[in-house]
């Protein structure tokens, strides 16, 4: 008896049946797939918002819950840097805090895509990539026109071009990931190049690791500002919650000000304001907890200055280590010199200077009428053109020194 029961093909004690192969769910069609993953993606986004607004118009005395979702609606557009306007004040600036969000949605849907309709085939896939971009730009160009009405209108334009942009860029390397698209094209990738790239990442991430661990210990340091804000702007427990929503969006945009702020030429709050390590002319700011960082008008400490000088060259460094890690541990990397580990170090902070420079460009824009028609950064490209000769410097340096000593090492070590 226990025999017939331990054995995985029995049942009611009759003979031993192998178990068959797991059963193959068919494949679904490359257009079909690509539209049913766009459009959870954006339903995924629009509900986010529509229910942060939702909240947000419980808390409120005045409009009704259409005039809610609809605004929820609207900043899920202008996520995508969508245009909108409300009366003479035009928004651009895009929350990129929301804007991550949708991206991570975008990739999920390209891995999602690619999964259900098992494209392998270069054809699919780009099949696949450009329906997908093309529905969810539609998807954003609709929405745009339903949530339009007297007060508030969204470009059409915009949010299809907006929309389709970030489903081509995330979407995309959701596609080539799971479809194993990816690394065959990492494969194909010259070896300077492959090593580039992670080191151009962790350049990125080194600068914003620095900007954010400086915002935070000014936002400590002046963490009574922060206090008096929430006790003047008394919005209770769910005005709370929204406002901790649109402080999280925006935390991406604050993190890049502050990029730019090592960098030397600063950003601005509004039109006529300069916040710099030069000096701090700024005048009064909204009633936002995020702001509260901004140090006073008049000169800024000596260290911020020194800071702006050892960033660049910090991230540099740890580009340069990624390049020397990288190219020491190849199988031809005894005939490199250590001219060419430069070389590649050179190319990393190039890469990094540029992702900070988009990054940048992105984080700024129009935030209202009057003075916060300009907030961001305006020195962009001079920005990004310190950081990266910085970065270049550190980067060529460390990875050529940890290069050149190689020879000597080997040496030493047959010699004993």
């Amino acid at each position: 008896m226990t025999d017939t029961l331990s054995r995985p093909g029995a049942r009611d004690g009759g003979p031993h049946q192998a178990p068959g192969p797991a059963p193959v769910v068919p494949a679904k069609p490359v257009v079909v797939a690509a539209v049913v993953g766009a459009g959870a993606c954006l339903l995924a986004g629009l509900l986010t918002c529509a229910a942060v607004a939702v909240i947000g118009w419980l808390a409120a005395t005045f409009g009704g819950a259409s005039s809610a979702v609809r605004a929820g609606a609207t900043v899920w557009l202008v996520a995508h840097k969508a245009a909108a306007t409300l009366g003479d004040a035009s928004i651009t600036i895009a929350p990129l805090g929301l804007t991550l969000f949708v991206l991570w949605c975008l990739y999920r849907g390209g891995r999602f895509t690619a999964r259900v309709c098992a494209a392998d085939r270069t054809k699919d896939l780009l099949t696949a990539a450009l329906v997908f971009a093309a529905t969810y730009g539609l998807g954003a160009l609709i929405i745009a026109l339903l949530t339009s009405d007297g007060a508030v209108k969204v470009s059409p334009l915009s949010a299809f071009l907006g929309a389709a942009s970030l489903a081509i860029v995330a979407g995309t390397a959701g596609i080539l990931v799971e479809s194993g698209a990816f690394e065959d094209l990492a494969d194909a990738t010259p070896n300077g190049l492959r090593d580039a790239i992670p080191a151009a990442v962790a350049g990125v991430l080194t600068v914003l690791a620095v900007a954010s661990v400086l915002y935070a210990v000014l936002l400590a340091i002046r963490f009574s500002r922060v206090t008096g804000m929430l006790e003047l702007l008394d919005a209770g427990i769910v005005g709370s919650v929204v406002l901790f929503a649109i402080c999280l969006a925006l935390l991406p945009n604050v993190i890049m000000y502050v990029v730019a702020f090592l960098a030397g030429p600063g950003f601005q709050l509004g039109v006529g304001t300069t916040i710099a390590p030069t000096g701090v002319d700024v005048g009064n700011l909204p009633a936002l907890p995020l702001l509260a960082a901004v140090p006073a008008d008049g000169a800024t400490p000596t260290y911020l200055l020194a800071l702006t000088a050892l960033v660049p060259l910090v991230a540099g460094a740890a580009a340069g280590l990624v390049v020397a890690r990288r190219g020491l541990a190849a199988e031809d990397s005894d005939a490199l010199g250590w001219d060419a580990f430069a070389l590649r170090g050179g190319m990393a902070a190039l890469l990094a200077a540029v992702v900070l420079l988009i990054l940048m460009v992105l984080s700024g824009g129009s935030a209202g009428p009057g003075r916060m028609a300009s907030v961001g950064v305006v020195g962009a490209l001079p920005a990004a053109g310190v950081l990266g000769a910085g970065m270049a410097i550190g980067a060529a340096i460390t990875a050529g020194l940890l290069a050149a000593r190689r020879p000597a090492e080997d040496g030493a070590e047959a010699g004993r």
